[in-house]
């Protein structure tokens, strides 16, 4: 492979979306201080495309959406369902879940009083926690040793859907209410039957 075919390569590998010939035109020039003609580039794609093809391959280059992108072969379509349904299923533990409810609910928050409130040590949760960007440190306390404080991140709002703190229900949004039965006996005592006086 050439020299501009390497530097194509690296421009199609690291796009988002798949690139155009006219922005692969651009950074090349700009990258080589001299104009590439397209032509140049057009057979260093087709060099390309034609390495790929090789079996031992598993993606190729595709021109899709009128640029080129890499993309796996439909021979590996089987595995990468199993992994993508895989991450979909990782969820947040019921502890991560706690902690975090905790964070949300109390913020800016130390780790100390999260474990008073939940009675366990939060170390791990809440280092799970950042490692997903759903919790950040907000800064430290002024309590004695100046512990860390933890809020949520913009992420956690994106995750949970919602766009302000305000919108996270409250306790009263989880209140069942009461026996509509049980509402109409309460404070009525029962009837009862009693048979007339006897002469």
């Amino acid at each position: 492979m050439d020299f501009l075919g390497n530097h194509i390569e690296a421009l199609i590998f690291c796009s988002e979306k798949p690139i155009k010939d006219a922005d692969l035109q651009s950074c090349l020039s700009e990258m080589f201080e001299a104009e590439v003609p397209e032509k140049d580039i057009t057979e260093a794609i087709v060099q390309i495309q034609a390495k790929y093809e090789d079996e031992q391959y598993p993606f190729q280059v595709t021109k899709s959406g009128g640029g080129y992108q890499f993309l796996t072969k439909p021979a590996y379509q089987a595995s990468i369902s199993i992994l993508l349904k895989q991450q979909s299923k990782k969820r947040l533990s019921t502890s991560a879940l706690e902690t975090l409810a905790i964070i949300a609910y109390k913020q800016p928050v130390t780790k100390s009083q999260m474990e008073q409130i939940r009675g366990v040590n939060c170390d791990y949760s809440v280092q799970k926690l950042l490692e997903k960007e759903l919790v950040e440190i907000k800064g430290k306390s002024e309590q004695v040793g100046r512990p860390l404080l933890y809020g949520t991140s913009e992420k956690f709002m994106d995750y949970f859907g919602i766009n302000d703190l305000k919108d996270l229900p409250t306790p009263k949004d989880f209140a069942t209410e009461e026996n509509e039965i049980g509402n109409q006996m309460e404070g009525t005592p029962p009837e009862i039957n009693t048979p007339p006086p006897t002469e």
